[in-house]
């Protein structure tokens, strides 16, 4: 499976899990995000050149727990400079792109996922398992 993303898109994508990690080695933003998705924006950042291609379900997850940390990290960005400087505030209005072109992209990821395990469950006759999620492969 191929997920796409436009340029913007990456931009917003590289720069909040820039944002995130920064935060994880002790940068002083206000951002949350689970301590397992460090990992998994790590690994997802030098993807973030062009459209991803997704083999199994299980990278599937790892990807979609990467793409939600970095939303959380970049709403968390766009909330503070909102509120520490105005709404129309040239960094405010960045940051509200940026959270926006992201966000995009985590709902595509959504759906991508609700379709690949439908897919698993009608060609497989069965529910999605950890085993299945890893095994099963699927074509560009």
């Amino acid at each position: 499976m191929i997920l796409r993303c436009n340029y913007e898109e990456l931009s917003a994508l590289k720069q909040g899990a820039h944002t995130l990690l920064d935060v994880s080695e002790g940068d002083q933003h206000v951002v949350v995000a689970p301590p397992a998705a460090h990992a998994t924006v790590a690994a997802l950042l030098p993807r973030l050149e062009g459209d991803l291609t997704i083999s199994t379900l299980e990278e599937f997850y790892s990807v979609q727990i990467a793409i939600d940390a970095i939303v959380i990290c970049l709403r968390a960005e766009m909330e503070s400079a909102v509120a520490t400087t105005h709404a129309a505030h040239e960094y405010a209005v960045a940051a509200y792109f940026d959270f926006a072109h992201a966000f995009s992209v985590l709902t595509r990821v959504r759906e991508m996922g609700a379709e690949m395990e439908a897919l698993i469950e009608v060609v497989t006759g069965g529910v999605v398992t950890p085993e299945v999620a890893r095994e099963f492969v699927f074509p560009d």
